[in-house]
């Protein structure tokens, strides 16, 4: 038999101060209450109650046993309260990995608005280290990765909260110096400054998608970086627009090639699989979708 049911009849029989009350409370029959008592008095080879037609007393040794149930059935009690909890409260820590340059798309607006909304989330973001196999954030103790590749792994949830603009920059002094590409072809006559984990640019979609594999000289696994050379006039560069928003409307880049669209890029969350998310990822990721579209790149 159960222990922590025995215990719950000994703690009712007790509070009730009857078999016949115990049983009326717990919604069990009279007998069955009197032989959970026999199964745990067994159990301790000691007797904890002495019946009476009218009451029951305790023994000494049902007094300490007694006190003991209570607390192990109160500390089991609050438990499975902080369990629930945890899928029905916003609260606790939330570890955030994601690649750095999704760092730089005003993630770190989204994650202050966040805290502020959120003060008991305890919310860290890390820029780095995330691994190529999508599940690994989860065994290195993260509750949720940031990242744009498609994510055929069910092992995990993934929901889309942005989809990504890109632009092709370059500055006005390598425009006059080098002259502006007018064609996908012309870029092969350009130094591009490429993405070392993209090496070939991709333009239009489906049956009208175009590959394009330019020519460089310089090559970082940094948007960040190539942004800065493209500033200095190194090249040309495909770029997020959230990075370079900025420069496109003051002039200091240019966008080119501009009757050639450019595929967007999903942005996804990543975290466990499961009918109860936590409370505080969904909001996690439900806040982060919402900020996008509140902030959309023009």
């Amino acid at each position: 038999m159960d222990r922590f049911t025995t215990m719950t009849t000994f703690v009712q029989v007790v509070r009730s101060g009857s078999l016949t009350h115990a049983a009326q409370s717990l919604g069990i029959s009279r007998p069955l209450v009197s032989r959970h008592l026999a199964v745990i008095e067994a159990g301790l080879g000691v007797r904890l109650v002495e019946r009476t037609t009218r009451r029951i007393e305790l023994t000494p040794a049902g007094r300490r046993h007694f006190r003991f149930c209570e607390r192990i059935l109160d500390d089991l009690k609050s438990e499975e309260g902080s369990i629930l909890t945890l899928n029905q409260v916003a609260e606790g820590s939330l570890r955030v990995i994601s690649p750095k340059w999704i760092g730089s798309l005003e993630i770190a607006d989204v994650m202050t608005k966040f805290a502020e909304a959120c003060p008991k989330i305890r919310l860290e973001l890390h820029l780095g280290g995330l691994s190529v196999r999508t599940y690994d954030f989860l065994a290195n103790g993260f509750d949720v990765a940031l990242q744009t590749k498609q994510i055929p792994d069910s092992s995990v949830m993934v929901k889309k909260v942005a989809s990504l603009k890109f632009a092709v920059c370059v500055s006005p002094a390598y425009l006059a110096a080098r002259g502006e590409p007018t064609t996908l072809a012309d870029l092969k006559l350009h130094n591009c400054l490429i993405q070392t984990n993209e090496p070939i640019w991709h333009f239009g979609t489906g049956n009208r998608g175009k590959a394009v594999k330019v020519a460089t000289n310089f090559a970082a696994n940094s948007f960040q970086v190539l942004h800065r050379s493209a500033l200095n006039g190194l090249g040309i560069a495909l770029l997020p627009r959230r990075i370079v928003g900025a420069e496109l409307k003051s002039g200091e880049l240019v966008e080119v090639l501009q009757d050639y669209p450019i595929p967007e890029r999903p942005l996804f969350a990543v975290f466990a699989p499961g009918e109860r998310t936590p409370r505080k990822i969904r909001e996690f990721v439900d806040f982060l979708a919402s900020w996008f579209i509140e902030h959309p790149m023009r």
